[in-house]
């Protein structure tokens, strides 16, 4: 299992955002996904508790099911990104099939000017097209959330050990990831407010 990002994929994809460069101990904290009609109120329950916001990056067919969760997440004072509106795998399907996908999801969040790719698969050509509109966002700590053989301890760990100064940490906002969220995210917050580090959302 790979706990963070190969440092050979940032060198051959420099335009994409991978990491924050910052003076201060200052990370970003993103949820995937979403919105889900469990996970994403017990997500923005725990961020209120813990007086920080993060970053959203949402899929469009999941808005249009849930537009009450997505109303929430803005009115919270967190930021979106775009997810695609079905989650294309950019490496399975042509470059025109997936721009549509994007630009289908944009039009739910016009101002939106962040984008993350589904599964982090996207081709160079696609990387050439979309960087023109949005700051592709990546990550450089991946916590494996969604990894159903795995314990909570691990993703814990995982998390705590990987993220230094300017990390960009990946949760999921889904069904699938609410199991292991549920006993660990407000303590793993808690512990990289102990290690000093500030939650940002500025891109």
């Amino acid at each position: 299992m790979l706990l963070n990002t190969p440092e050979f994929l940032k060198y051959f994809f420099p335009s994409l955002v991978w990491r924050k460069e910052t003076s201060k101990k200052k990370i970003w904290l993103t949820f995937d996904d979403g919105p889900s009609e469990e996970t994403t109120p017990f997500i923005l329950n725990i961020l209120k508790k813990e007086n920080i916001k993060a970053t959203f990056f949402l899929i469009g067919k999941k808005i249009e099911k849930h537009p009450h969760l997505f109303k929430q997440i803005i009115s919270d004072g967190h930021i979106i990104g775009n997810h695609s509106y079905s989650h294309q795998n950019g490496w399975l399907c042509t470059t025109s099939s997936y721009l549509n996908d994007i630009q289908k999801c944009q039009k739910l969040m016009p101002q939106n000017y962040l984008f993350r790719p589904p599964y982090g698969k996207i081709s160079p050509f696609q990387i050439r097209k979309i960087k023109k509109r949005y700051k592709i966002i990546l990550w450089d700590v991946l916590s494996w959330d969604f990894l159903q053989n795995t314990t909570t301890k691990k993703i814990q760990e995982n998390v705590l050990q990987n993220t230094k100064a300017g990390s960009i940490i990946v949760f999921h906002n889904n069904q699938k990831s609410l199991k292991n969220l549920k006993p660990i995210l407000q303590e793993t917050i808690h512990k990289l407010k102990t290690k000093g580090f500030l939650f940002s959302t500025s891109w």
